[in-house]
């Protein structure tokens, strides 16, 4: 099994009592265009073996990464959801950051549920995506990856979204009635923007979800619905970082990728996965 980051990391740092749990989810049930989300994880893991220890001018990896054995994605999807559930739970109850590498997006639906049950507080998703996955179910299944966002607004959660540039009447619909923060692609690339506030009673505690296909294609392409329009890498990263001013990091996800073959975008990906990671050092 290769871990994450493992060619940097020191004996301590590599310790199972480490500051980040990295949990690879390789589901792929509901994918709709292209597929491959499956092989993301792995891919992710080896390309960030290439990493540099520091990024932003900090070291995550300093607090110590333990990488997980994968979580097994065979049987009904509510089952599946449950054990990484379990995983996250565990993780955030033992005053860890989860950090799941996907994968298809339904898994954050488990994922998010895991932390909720942990901390019993508000929590909101900041959510990079070209899609606003609000959708009532997709093909007759709740937990698809363009449901997904729909199922956790309707268990409370709170919702910003961003560069999204592809949505459906249903899910502008949804996002009245859930209240969701957003400012989608054409606004954000047009304008140039790098900074935007989340409103003042969004919750502290943060929960980034980070589909690839957010970005532009130009970027990334190894995902399955690249969408043209989309944000920079910097872009991207900024907007996170200015959206967790003043808040608390508690777990991420990074989904989508669906390797093409070409080890650039497996690298953007693990990039974006240990940027993300030094938000909550």
């Amino acid at each position: 099994m290769t871990f994450f980051l493992d060619s940097e990391l020191t004996q301590t740092e590599r310790r199972e009592d480490a500051f980040f749990r990295v949990i690879p989810m390789p589901l792929e049930r509901t994918v709709s265009y292209g597929s491959g989300t499956s092989l993301g994880p792995t891919a992710i893991i080896e390309a960030s073996n290439e990493l540099e220890r520091n990024t932003a001018g900090k070291e995550p990896c300093a607090r110590g990464i333990h990488t997980e054995a994968p979580v097994d994605c065979t049987g009904p999807l509510p089952e599946v959801m449950a054990r990484l559930a379990a995983r996250t739970r565990a993780a955030v109850e033992a005053g860890k950051i989860p950090v799941t590498l996907g994968g298809e997006h339904s898994l954050t639906y488990g994922a998010v549920m895991g932390v909720l049950s942990a901390t019993h507080r508000p929590l909101g998703i900041v959510q990079i995506d070209a899609h606003a996955d609000l959708r009532v179910a997709y093909q007759g299944e709740p937990h698809s990856h363009a449901s997904v966002m729909h199922m956790l607004a309707e268990e409370g959660v709170r919702l910003a979204q961003f560069g999204v540039r592809a949505l459906s009447g249903e899910e502008m619909e949804s996002r009245l009635r859930n209240h969701v923060f957003h400012v989608d692609a054409e606004e954000i690339v047009t304008k140039g923007l790098h900074a935007i506030d989340l409103p003042e009673d969004f919750p502290q505690d943060i929960y980034v979800s980070f589909d690839v296909d957010g970005l532009d294609p130009s970027e990334m392409p190894a995902t399955g619905t690249p969408v043209p329009g989309g944000l920079s890498y910097f872009q991207s990263i900024h907007l996170v970082e200015n959206a967790l001013k003043g808040r608390r990091l508690i777990g991420l996800d990074v989904v989508e990728l669906a390797p093409d073959g070409k080890q650039a975008w497996d690298f953007t990906a693990a990039q974006i996965t240990y940027r993300l990671m030094a938000l909550a050092v």
